[in-house]
Parts: structure tokens; sequence; C-alpha cells
């Protein structure tokens, strides 16, 4: 079942049974979303656009870092957009600038780093820190985002591990392209990223989460943009995502489902 919807929502619905009113009343929904919550709202979208008559234009978007395609550069620009699903810290900062509405904001899932290998590549051990230390060490290359989890990873985990001076030299960040692809194409022996990113990658094996030591909870929320055409339609797609009718989708996809609030 779905959640009540709004009005906006609900005429939509209706009018999707009157194929000349439906095609002129049609509501699309621009939604931005980061890759770490891509799997979930890919998911649900046939589902509600089917129940609801509201329209699910989804694009990818990075939470954070410097390429054209990141969110707040995109809302900076002006683009159209109606709902952001992305980082939680992320997502602070817009709120703070007031280009989402801070009444809207939900909190949807948890997603924790993992590492990947490429298909039928041998996995390494990573089932503590000492072998994960030396799993790093002995990496011909190792490859990151450019978002929340390689930000930890390269600027708190490996300094604090204390690793040898070469490691830094076969490391690197990727930007504007899931660290999955790189390690598929060959170009990185070991990638790290949120699991709900990776498991979205054909050509990789995930070997699994990084040491309970290591590890970093990175929380996805979402959002409507302050500057929405369909603020009725926008907050009902986020009161749906996040309810217990989406939690299958949210835990599919690889993160570990917030309760819904009553």
């Amino acid at each position: 079942m779905f959640p009540r919807l709004p009005t906006l929502a609900l005429g939509a619905l209706l009018l999707a049974s009157t194929p000349l009113l439906a095609a002129q009343s049609v509501t699309t929904l621009t939604v931005l979303s980061s890759g770490g919550i891509m799997g979930t709202i890919r998911e649900v979208a046939p589902a509600y656009e089917k129940a609801t008559g509201v329209k699910l234009d989804i694009a990818a978007a990075p939470s954070m870092g410097d390429t054209p395609q990141a969110i707040p550069n995109r809302l900076a620009r002006n683009e159209p957009a109606d709902v952001v699903l992305m980082v939680g810290s992320a997502l602070d900062k817009l709120v703070a600038s007031g280009q989402v509405a801070k009444d809207s904001r939900v909190d949807l899932g948890q997603s924790f780093i993992a590492m990947a290998v490429r298909q039928g590549a041998p996995k390494p051990d990573i089932s503590n820190m000492d072998a994960f230390k030396q799993t790093l060490e002995k990496a011909q290359s190792v490859a990151y985002s450019d978002s929340a989890s390689g930000v930890y990873l390269s600027r708190i985990l490996f300094p604090r591990m204390q690793l040898d001076k070469s490691f830094m030299a076969k490391a690197r960040m990727i930007p504007a392209e899931p660290v999955g692809a790189v390690v598929a194409r060959g170009e990185a022996q070991l990638g790290f990223q949120q699991l709900s990113e990776l498991k979205a990658v054909p050509g990789i094996d995930i070997v699994g989460l990084i040491p309970d030591q290591a590890q970093k909870m990175t929380l996805y929320s979402g959002a409507m943009v302050s500057k929405s055409q369909h603020p009725e339609a926008a907050r009902a797609l986020l009161q749906y995502l996040a309810s217990k009718d989406a939690a299958k989708a949210i835990e599919d996809s690889g993160l570990k489902p917030i309760p819904a609030q009553p």
C-alpha cells in the first residue's frame, strides 16, 4: 500500500484514467540522486509512477565534489529540480543555505563502506585491522570515491592507519564515476565505496565491509528543493520513501533502512 498522498498526487492519479486530460496534466518530478541511494529510487519508480500518475525524471548526481554534476553545483546554477536524495551531512549544508526545505527533510538509510575487486580476482583478507592494513600495503593500486566515503578514507582512516609511504602513491580519488567501474576495467586492484554504490556495478566482486574499527556510517536522506514547481508531489514522494512501504527497496540497494516514523 502507498501512504496517503497529498491532493496534487491524488489528482494526478485520477486524471490518469482520462488519457486526454492526463496528457495535459501529468506532473513530472526531477529527482537528483547520488549513487548510494540510486538503487532505491530506481526500484520504486515504476510502481510509484503507476500508482500516482506522477512521473519521476531521475538524474545521477553526486552529493558533493567539484564536478558539474554534483547536487550542490547543479542547484547553485539554478538547474530545475524537485527532490534531492543524497548524503545527510551534505544535505544539511543545503538546508542551512535555504536551497532545500528544512521541514521536508527525511532520513532514509544508513550505508557502510565496502571493498571490491575485479570479477574473478582473488579476494584479499580484510577480516580484521591487521589483515586490512596488510592488504592495503600489498595492493598494486587502490581507488576510492570523491564523495563521503572517499573523503573519510583519504583524510582520516588511511593517515590514522600509518600505512607505508608508498601507499598514497598508488591510491587515487575517482571523480564523477562509480569506483566499481574503474575496478571492473582493471584500472584499480582494490576499490572502496559505499556498499549500496558498489552493488549496482557489474564486473566486480564485493569482498565485504571493511572492519568495524575502520568503518564509518553514512546517512542518506532526502528533501524537497525550495524552488520546486511541484511541492505537494515532491513531499508525497519523500513521504513514501520514508515509509515502511519503501523499506525493502532501501534494503535491497545495500542500505540499512531507518525505521519509519509513526
